[in-house]
């Protein structure tokens, strides 16, 4: 375990300890940002904490966060981090948010580590390294039939959308089972084994950099609606391996067809 992961894995220890502070409180104060997705003090409170540590261990590094401006790098060197994903779940007290901190160096993802306090559960990999579930190895499932896949979602758009011909929006008729356990939640339960696929329909880069290290690792796939694998894309699907390579060439054919 390099230096720069042990980091990450005690900061997200640290923030999320933070969270546990005001998880489940009833004096709680939301706020709604510009995009109207709420805001607490907890997600705030957190980032600074992470913030801070990387500015003092790490002062050469750039930061990017959901609710701070970003800290330019000057060594090739980002933290990506987000303090609560899930933070209406956070809000109405389900234990499923998770605190984010990924590492990406000269534009390529190094590490991810994802923490979810309220769990004791914790997912972490680095480029390489294998991915894990509480210091313990993880891989992905080995379902290659869709019928036998169990498929997650966040947004309730996933299930509401007009269908289309997309092969990603037709999972939620051609799966054996759909279950909305999203947002950061749904995505390592791909990555440890237990479900084949996670839709993510609306993605900003600090809700996906933390998972693609984790599920890469674990030997799955992790791509948007075109089939490209960025933190800038158009949302984020995260599957097993013979299930997303299927996704993968049947959106390429699509999109030659087009």
């Amino acid at each position: 375990m390099t230096s720069d992961l042990q980091f990450a894995l005690e900061l997200a220890e640290q923030a999320g300890r933070l969270t546990l502070e005001y998880f489940s409180s009833k004096s709680l104060q939301v706020l709604s940002k510009k995009d109207a997705s709420p805001v607490t003090e907890a997600d705030r409170r957190a980032e600074e904490l992470i913030r801070a540590a990387i500015a003092a261990a790490y002062p050469g590094d750039g930061v990017l966060g959901e609710e701070f401006e970003d800290r330019l790098s000057s060594n090739g060197r980002r933290w990506i981090i987000d303090p609560i994903d899930g933070t209406k779940a956070f809000i109405h007290g389900v234990p499923l948010y998770g605190v984010m901190i990924a590492l990406e160096v000269d534009s390529s993802l190094q590490l991810g580590v994802v923490s979810f306090p309220a769990l004791r559960e914790t997912y972490h990999a680095e480029r390489g390294g294998g991915a894990f579930f509480n210091r313990s190895p993880i891989v992905v499932s080995t379902i290659s039939e869709l019928s036998d896949a169990t498929v997650l979602f966040t947004e309730k758009e996933y299930l509401l959308d007009h269908l289309t011909d997309h092969p990603v929006d037709r999972l939620r008729n051609d799966a054996g089972l759909v279950r909305g356990w999203g947002d950061c939640y749904g995505h390592m339960l791909v990555a440890s084994g237990r479900a084949e696929v996670s839709v993510d329909k609306i993605m900003s880069p600090w809700d996906c950099a933390a998972l693609i290290p984790i599920v890469t690792e674990a030997g799955g796939c992790c791509f948007d609606y075109h089939g490209d694998t960025t933190i800038f894309g158009k949302g984020l699907v995260s599957s097993n391996r013979v299930i997303g390579e299927k996704l993968l060439e049947a959106i390429k054919q699509e999109r030659d067809s087009a």
